[in-house]
């Protein structure tokens, strides 16, 4: 896949981006070159190849999943007009 300037100049207007056509053809260029080296990265026989998220096995630092309710209900709500068991009361707005 190739990028040609129109190309170029539409991605910049959607980005809201002021591209000159100097700076928009070196950027087609660029892009271009990115985009060749990941056509590369598609030709690369991966059958078999475990993903990983680092070059040396480590485990996720992860944290134990605990639901709970922040126990700031009462700070939550302190403010509020009217409120009922920690919940907001706001009038019917639908029929």
């Amino acid at each position: 896949m190739s990028v040609d300037l129109a190309t170029v100049k539409r991605v910049a207007r959607l980005a809201r981006i002021a591209v000159t056509d100097d700076e928009a053809v070196k950027m087609e260029g660029e892009l271009n070159t990115i985009l060749g080296f990941v056509e590369q990265l598609n030709e690369v026989d991966v059958e078999g190849v475990e993903p990983m998220t680092s070059v040396m096995p480590m485990p996720m630092k992860k944290r134990e999943d605990v639901v709970n309710d922040g126990g700031k209900a009462d700070d939550i709500v302190a403010n509020a007009p009217q409120t009922d068991e920690n919940f907001f009361l706001v009038p019917k707005v639908v029929e």
